[in-house]
């Protein structure tokens, strides 16, 4: 699929999903790993907007540059570093995908690390 073929289907899927959630389960907690993340989030945060229903500390999405936030201080055993290198370290975190792509000269992605992450970070929801 090209680029804007994953996005037409894909987009119309995230649609229907957000619809559903604010009528059925407003207070879900919503992750979304849908490709393309960058555009699908605010997609979905628009319809709950929409809906009224939106709530920040409950929708969770993004996956390249700024819209991954690190959550150093969740890190076991606990992370001593000072600000300074806690910066350095959120920026190399951040674009770690983009380091995978051009590692692979362009011939692939880190579509494992992102489903590892999903499927961790979907975990700790269902613990929650």
């Amino acid at each position: 699929m090209t680029r804007d073929d994953l996005f037409n289907v894909n987009a119309g899927i995230i649609r229907d999903i957000a619809n559903e959630i604010s009528k059925s389960c407003p207070k879900a907690l919503v992750a979304i790993i849908t490709n393309p993340v960058n555009t699908c989030v605010p997609i979905a945060a628009e319809i709950l907007k929409k809906a009224g229903v939106y709530d920040p500390k409950r929708f969770i999405g993004g996956h390249s540059g700024v819209t991954i936030l690190p959550i150093i201080s969740q890190c076991q055993p606990a992370f001593k570093g000072d600000q300074a290198t806690i910066e350095k370290l959120t920026v190399r975190i951040q674009e770690a995908g983009t380091e995978v792509v051009k590692a692979k000269a362009g011939a692939g992605s880190a579509t494992l690390s992102m489903a590892y992450a999903g499927a961790r970070f979907a975990g700790s929801l269902l613990r929650a």
